[in-house]
């Protein structure tokens, strides 16, 4: 079967194809020979209730420095096409919650992976709360005493947040960090929301583990183990990958999660675990596709596209 597939990302000619996971499903979708699309969230605009793109036909080549040819423009129905790919990078902020709200008034008539209106209900460090006890201890919250309280509990502590991404702004805190209160500052004039907070597991230095479930299911794993000096794993900030196997606890997680996952219209979600403690559901762009697949894991995006095909049969 050929669809029509259009995908809704940060602009392609920054992307690093080494590691996006939208470039990988893209290409997957190119090789099956479904007909591609591309835009930009800032070209989306709703006219009586009819949404629209400026969006350009897109071929993709797995090519560092032209790993794209963009057609010519035009303005479209997104509700024309057979599936949209939501593929941008967060910040999850307003812009992205507008987003999420224009695209919900075509699905499911259009497939958009992941479920809009979950992606906006389900933000990544707030719906993996709801599952407090595969959890480390962890703080929503802005309030100094509140903080100042966990930190005397715990100790070492790792602040970070809410609605960040890619392992900007997280920091450890030891018990005697006499940078606490500097960090207070600052976190409180930069982000208006509450922030994370939770007990610093020292095991990450062994690395955190990339986790990614399609429908709810096992698809592929990776180890992201932090560069020397560095309490970030994440592979935009140094992390180096590292092929890993599933422990039984991770196991255990992953089937506490799926039925969520599936009855929310995730599709395609990226799960972090260190030392057994789930720390984030990814439900907007979830990195590690690539990372597997080069270690010597399954193509994950195979996997994507045929579920994707499957729903829409």
């Amino acid at each position: 079967m050929s669809l029509n597939v259009a995908v809704q990302m940060d602009p392609i000619d920054r992307i690093n194809i080494a590691g996006d996971s939208a470039f990988a499903l893209l290409l997957e979708a190119q090789a099956r020979g479904h007909a591609l699309a591309y835009y930009t969230p800032d070209r989306m605009a709703m006219r009586d209730g009819e949404v629209f793109a400026t969006v350009h036909p897109l071929e993709v080549r797995d090519v560092k420095g032209d790993h794209y040819t963009l057609g010519e423009a035009r303005r479209v129905r997104l509700d024309t096409f057979d599936v949209i790919l939501m593929r941008q990078d967060p910040p999850f902020d307003m812009s992205y919650i507008t987003a999420t709200h224009l695209l919900e008034r075509i699905h499911p008539k259009t497939l958009v992976v992941n479920d809009p209106a979950h992606v906006r209900n389900a933000p990544e460090k707030i719906f993996v709360t709801e599952f407090p006890d595969l959890m480390p201890p962890t703080l929503i919250t802005r309030d100094l005493n509140e903080i100042k309280a966990f930190r005397d509990e715990f100790g070492d502590i790792v602040m970070k947040p809410l609605y960040g991404h890619g392992g900007a702004s997280v920091f450890r805190l030891t018990r005697d960090d006499l940078n606490f209160g500097s960090l207070y500052d600052l976190f409180a004039t930069t982000f208006r929301e509450p922030w994370v907070v939770q007990r610093f597991l020292p095991e990450v230095r062994h690395g955190d583990k990339r986790i990614i479930l399609v429908d709810g299911v096992f698809a592929g794993a990776v180890n992201r183990v932090p560069s020397e000096g560095d309490v970030r794993s994440n592979m935009v900030r140094g992390g180096a990958a590292a092929e890993t196997d599933l422990t039984a606890r991770e196991r255990e997680i992953c089937e506490r999660l799926g039925p969520a996952l599936r009855e929310r219209g995730l599709l395609l979600t990226g799960i972090d675990v260190i030392d057994g403690h789930l720390t984030e559901i990814n439900v907007t762009a979830p990195t590690g596709i690539r990372a597997i697949k080069r270690l010597g894991g399954p193509d994950i995006a195979v996997t994507v596209w045929d579920m994707i095909e499957a729903k829409r049969r």
